[in-house]
């Protein structure tokens, strides 16, 4: 199955690098997300590219193809596990606005997947997307290494669940209401929002050269900080920038009663802490060199994202 020839540029530009990884990795799901919309269930099928396709940072790819990059990973693997990863990522969003969950109607700038098409049919999405995510996994050859393959496709399916998104899922909404620690926030959203973060660059990595234990270990490590920093700058970003800037509804957090870590330590030492873990996680790759730029860049991208 051939997936497109915009492959990921090798520009020394980072906006030059990060729009041609957008355009790949659109390309990658437009093709992968089958069967087509003209086959049965149509809706189903229209409203699963709906969620996915012509829309967000596509920020989990991109850490999938700078962490190939380390291990001299063919592109066009790295874009099928980056696919694999922006799905399931596409399928918790489509959960995430529902009305048993945050009750959203704004997502990319578009009315949200429940709002456009229905409950139930919005709910469906989220089941087959995260099907087809593990489809994808399985059914192309992402590394030479079929026991390889298989410890990442078991990765994607513990970051998906209780023990990873889900479960930090099932944890903030427990939160309403709540006033919580800084260390208890991070358990959260190490499970919510950064397992599926790290395990974009780890799968990323995993698609080339094995590397040490040492040097996946770093990568883990700048991985883990980067995906708690993603959430900070979320948290300081819902607070501070418009629903147009954002693309979704602002202040839903204080809305709602969530704690965020703009409740409990304030929008400027959230700022600070934001900058303080990538600091940490910019240390975790020094022993890379230049061969991590494009990590170090997209860790700049995410804490200084205005939106």
């Amino acid at each position: 199955m051939r997936l497109g020839s915009d492959r990921v540029s090798n520009s020394s530009d980072f906006a030059g690098w990060a729009a041609a990884g957008q355009r790949h990795i659109e390309a990658v799901l437009d093709k992968l997300l089958l069967p087509p919309p003209q086959i049965a269930p149509q809706r189903l099928h229209q409203a699963m590219r709906y969620a996915v396709l012509g829309g967000g940072k596509r920020v989990r790819p991109l850490l999938a193809f700078a962490a190939g990059e380390l291990s001299q990973a063919d592109p066009q693997r790295v874009a099928l596990a980056g696919a694999a990863v922006e799905i399931i990522h596409a399928y918790s969003l489509v959960h995430d606005d529902l009305p048993c969950m945050d009750d959203d109607v704004l997502r990319r700038g578009k009315p949200t997947c429940h709002v456009e098409y229905d409950e139930a049919t919005a709910l469906l999405v989220g089941d087959a997307l995260q099907s087809l995510a593990f489809q994808v996994m399985t059914e192309h050859t992402l590394c030479d290494d079929a026991a390889v393959q298989l410890e990442m496709t078991k990765l994607l399916a513990i970051a998906s669940g209780s023990r990873g998104m889900a479960g930090g899922q099932a944890i903030d909404l427990e939160a309403v209401g709540k006033e919580l620690t800084v260390p208890e926030l991070e358990f959260m959203h190490i499970h919510k929002t950064g397992a599926i973060i790290r395990v974009a660059a780890l799968l990323g990595l995993k698609c080339g050269v094995p590397l040490s234990l040492q040097e996946h270990t770093y990568v883990d490590t700048f991985a883990k900080l980067i995906g708690l920093a993603f959430q900070v700058v979320d948290d300081v970003l819902d607070a501070d920038a418009t629903t147009e800037a954002l693309g979704k509804t602002a202040g839903k957090d204080a809305q709602q009663g969530k704690p965020t870590y703009v409740s409990t330590m304030g929008v400027t030492r959230a700022k600070a802490f934001a900058e303080e873990l990538r600091a940490d996680a910019m240390k975790a790759l020094e022993s890379f060199g230049d061969r991590a730029n494009r990590l170090r860049e997209l860790a700049d991208f995410i804490v200084l994202r205005k939106s």
